[in-house]
């Protein structure tokens, strides 16, 4: 989620038709926060080597979702969750037509009861950025092999990386994780994602 991530699509050829979609529904309920089309191109071929299942923390009306779901192959299941609930209404109807797509109301736990998923994106909870928002077990949640994304970080220029001055001990959960071959890939001169792949055995 970005704050700019709604209008940062406007005037962007050859969108996904299912993205379109979502973007309608987030200009129409005035939601600025989808994720940004530098992270949904990621998602989009992430999410073709998913083979099972695919989760997304943090709905919003469904911009990220749009873009998993456009890449995944058919007979992926897709999972959302999106904890305002009219939002999560609305993201809802997006998917309408794409039975294979669920979107769930709720705390970013709700997940759980889907896992293991072969791709995880972190963009509403989970994360560990917050107080209070332990991050998630990504043991338990992916399966071997599976990928998690963490988005929306800052582009770090030193190591060991710095929040506001200070380290970034959310950063370095993921990138420093045992149970995971992780890396930072710069998306933008002011947009970073981390991407972890489980480790097998």
């Amino acid at each position: 989620m970005t704050t700019d991530g709604t209008a940062a699509h406007t005037g962007i050829p050859a969108l996904p038709p299912l993205v379109r979609a979502a973007l309608t529904a987030a200009r129409a309920h005035r939601f600025p926060c989808s994720c940004r089309p530098e992270q949904g191109r990621l998602l989009h071929a992430l999410a073709g080597g998913a083979r099972a299942r695919v989760a997304e923390t943090g709905t919003g009306l469904g911009v990220g979702l749009a873009w998993l779901a456009s890449g995944t192959a058919p007979g992926v299941r897709l999972y959302g969750v999106e904890r305002d609930p009219e939002r999560a209404r609305a993201a809802a109807q997006v998917f309408a037509r794409r039975p294979e797509v669920t979107v769930l109301t709720g705390d970013w736990r709700r997940i759980e009861e889907y896992a293991p998923f072969d791709l995880l994106v972190l963009d509403g909870g989970g994360q560990g950025k917050a107080p209070g928002d332990p991050p998630a077990d990504v043991e338990r949640l992916l399966v071997g092999g599976g990928t998690v994304v963490v988005d929306d970080f800052t582009p770090a220029t030193g190591w060991p990386p710095l929040h506001a001055g200070e380290l970034d001990r959310a950063r370095l959960h993921w990138l420093e994780h045992p149970a995971l071959r992780a890396t930072e890939l710069r998306l933008a001169a002011d947009l970073s994602t981390v991407v972890g792949t489980r480790r097998l055995g």
